[in-house]
């Protein structure tokens, strides 16, 4: 026998009985983002490495290790490990922001070479909005607004929470980070080989750390929100007060960086305790500097993303409720000569006049009782029964599966309004 082939460590199937929830995840991320009057995007997976490198930031962890790179030829690709990057790229090169606000969402897999663990993985699933071309707090605000409008179509609305921080302008941050250097310089003793080369490299992303003791020294630290501009002050002290008057609540998280090089002013995340050491759900933040950083015209930019594969999670941790509904909901099953036919026949019937139902064929064989597992186990609310007797009477028998109705001959023309009366 051959050896069997196994999926690559971190990348991972979805199961039939999984992907219900799934659908109807996403179907939930479409409504809200569709009734707020978003449109969506599709980019390519694969984008050229330097894009990666020039937006995110070299020195951030996701270019200098976790990028998944090949060469094709003579030109350097990169399986994409996060959507802004690639949807900056598209609006520049087709103009679509040129002068022009635009809201956009997407949807798709981003892939990272991590060590896989529960709510994170190799290949991993986002959903993504980026907004263009406006530049208050307005636009923060209605972005924050969404996702906890989500959240509660989702009911993990108790579950999570927001964390918000503002990290100002690039010289803001040039002054912060010169603050903070020189207080970390003091306690090196404390910090691990990775902290050490952070400070050299990108010292704020050291706010984040995991390292017990050195958070407790951070605590006494230098703050962010102490060396802000005064744009940036106003800009957050207005965001603050549109989440305010919307009863949106919030805690202000001074170590809140994010980890990626191009946020600018707000940063937040809606993070969990539901999950437990992968506690972020949604994060994201403006990014005004990146459209023109990426050879665009200057043009503001916010946006966030959310890990699909989290959101599963937590609505299967939290939510009791959901209402998933089977593929299927009616199965006809059929024994006898010429039964085939006339089973073919009815299952077209119904899926022209009633397509938004699932109508399952059985097409294996067996007897009548091997058929009914099969119904059985498809949960399908209605099992249509065709056998030589109905079949040369031209009628169908109807069998409620679920129970509670007794079953019921019918003409083979009533079948379909009696289906219609029971969806």
């Amino acid at each position: 026998m051959a050896k069997t082939i196994q999926a690559i460590r971190g990348m991972n199937d979805c199961s039939p009985t999984e992907s219900p929830l799934w659908q109807w995840v996403e179907t939930q991320v479409r409504e809200v983002l569709n009734s707020y009057g978003y449109s969506e995007v599709r980019m390519p997976i694969v984008e050229s490495t330097p894009l990666f490198a020039r937006a995110i930031g070299e020195v951030t962890d996701v270019v200098s290790k976790e990028m998944y790179t090949f060469w094709d030829n003579d030109e350097q690709l990169t399986l994409r490990p996060e959507g802004t990057a690639g949807c900056v790229r598209a609006a520049i090169e087709h103009g679509w922001i040129y002068n022009n606000e635009q809201r956009l969402w997407y949807m798709g897999p981003m892939f990272r070479h991590e060590r896989p663990q529960k709510g994170r993985y190799r290949q991993f699933h986002q959903a993504g909005v980026e907004v263009f071309g406006i530049a208050n707090p307005e636009i923060d605000a209605e972005l924050i607004i969404l996702t906890a409008r989500l959240w509660k179509k989702l009911g993990i609305d108790q579950h999570v929470s927001l964390q918000l921080n503002s990290i100002g302008s690039l010289e803001a941050r040039a002054n912060y980070r010169s603050a903070l250097v020189a207080f970390l310089e003091q306690h090196q003793a404390l910090m691990s080989e990775e902290e050490k080369e952070r400070l050299i490299k990108n010292p704020l992303r050291i706010l984040d750390t995991k390292n017990q003791a050195l958070q407790q020294v951070l605590d006494d630290a230098p703050k962010l929100l102490d060396y802000l501009d005064d744009e940036s002050r106003e800009h957050f002290a207005q965001l603050c007060a549109l989440l305010d008057s919307v009863g949106i609540a919030y805690e202000i998280n001074p170590k809140l960086v994010r980890g990626l090089d191009y946020y600018n002013k707000t940063v937040f995340e809606w993070v969990t305790s539901a999950l437990g050491a992968q506690g972020t759900v949604c994060g994201g933040g403006r990014y005004d500097g990146l459209v023109e950083q990426l050879g665009g015209h200057a043009a503001p930019g916010v946006g966030f993303a959310m890990g699909l594969e989290r959101l599963v999670l937590l609505v299967q941790e939290v939510n009791a409720s959901i209402p998933l509904k089977s593929a299927v909901d009616i199965y006809l099953v059929y024994q006898g000569e010429g039964t085939a036919l006339a089973a073919f026949q009815l299952a077209e019937k119904i899926r022209s006049a009633l397509p938004q139902l699932g109508t399952m064929l059985h097409c294996s064989g067996g007897n009548f009782k091997k058929q009914f597992r099969r119904a059985d186990k498809s949960g399908a609310t209605l099992a249509l029964v065709i056998g030589e007797s109905e079949m040369l009477n031209n009628q169908v028998v109807v069998k409620h599966l679920q129970g509670g109705v007794e079953q019921q001959t019918l003409d083979i023309e009533k079948v379909i309004d009696y289906i219609q009366s029971q969806f």
